[in-house]
């Protein structure tokens, strides 16, 4: 074989390698838009990624994620869902509240959804059908909002002499009115008066609770919002320095020095919108796939922050609880 004839079949050698990687399929994208801050839901975050792992996708192994955090101003939500379009992601996940399910909706009628919703989707018009989503978006619902007449009834059977009570919510949520017409149903039903206290910054939520001192409310109740889940540290020692009873949506809350808390799961929650992201890039369509319905709802209660309200827990409710924390 002459030189040159043994140079030319080297070189194409040295080609192949290069031509087989040109060659493989490019790495899909996942868009990832939640209303809130990163830092602050690291927990949640977390079981996304799990939820994907067990469908066989691993950031930078074999997907790559597109990040857009509203970090708690609704009104970003929109453009960022736009930003998400423009980038040809292959599944938009859209968590954090249902704002971002419905600014992604508005954004797109073609690339796949995957919500998170603390209230009925259907209600909110995320889908038609909660069994049969049709359309380009499917999700989870983790039907928190939804739990604020059971929530009072177990806070009215923890203090069954509070008379005034207050919701402390977010006037920027998408599900706000619904909240507040379940909640006014309920008190009505236990013969007390209601507060409707809003909060839309950290700096409400102090401002909130000064007026709950103000006004001698007896227990409030946390509705569902990202605020609040992101701000729970402050919630917690605001409860306790005002001596303030409190029921929460969140066992996190609890954890970490709550009262009291009634609700789903959102680390399981989370976990099954990283589920159906990599069922639909594995190519399910998202109108096949019902929106999921917790069938788990625990009541946690804290006997430690109990004692320090001076508060005896009914033994019935004692009985019932989920966990007890001591």
């Amino acid at each position: 074989m002459k030189r040159r004839e043994f140079i030319t079949l080297l070189g194409g050698a040295a080609a192949w390698p290069l031509a087989a990687r040109a060659q493989q399929p490019a790495m899909p994208v996942i868009g990832y838009l939640n209303a809130g801050a990163k830092d602050l839901t690291n927990f949640l975050f977390a079981a996304f990624h799990q939820g994907l792992s067990e469908t066989g996708f691993v950031e930078g192994r074999n997907v790559a994620i597109e990040y857009r955090w509203a970090e708690g101003h609704y009104d970003r939500l929109p453009a960022l869902a736009a930003d998400l379009v423009r980038a040809r992601v292959a599944v938009n996940a859209a968590t954090g509240s249902p704002a971002a399910g419905l600014a992604a909706k508005t954004a797109t009628t073609s690339i796949p959804i995957v919500f998170s919703s603390g209230s009925d989707p259907v209600k909110l018009g995320l889908v038609n059908s909660l069994s049969r989503p049709d359309g380009n978006l499917t999700g989870v619902n983790l039907y928190s909002a939804e739990l604020i007449t059971k929530q009072l009834d177990l806070l009215h059977e923890l203090l069954p002499q509070a008379g005034n009570v207050a919701v402390l919510v977010n006037p920027a949520a998408p599900y706000v009115v619904l909240e507040a017409e379940d909640a006014r149903a309920a008190v009505r039903a236990h013969g007390q008066k209601l507060e409707i206290m809003q909060a839309s910054t950290q700096r409400d939520i102090d401002a909130s609770f000064a007026a709950i001192v103000q006004k001698r409310i007896d227990a409030v109740l946390i509705a569902t919002d990202r605020l609040f889940a992101q701000n729970s540290d402050q919630i917690v020692t605001l409860s306790a320095r005002y001596a303030v009873p409190v029921m929460h949506y969140l066992r996190e809350y609890v954890a970490a020095g709550g009262l009291i808390s009634y609700g789903t799961s959102f680390t399981e929650g989370y976990r099954q919108v990283g589920v159906y992201t990599g069922r639909i890039l594995k190519g399910a369509k998202p109108g096949d796939l019902p929106v999921v319905q917790p069938t788990k709802f625990d009541l946690v209660i804290n006997l430690k922050t109990a004692k320090a309200l001076g508060l005896t827990v009914p033994p019935q409710l004692l009985g019932r609880a989920d966990e007890i924390i001591e």
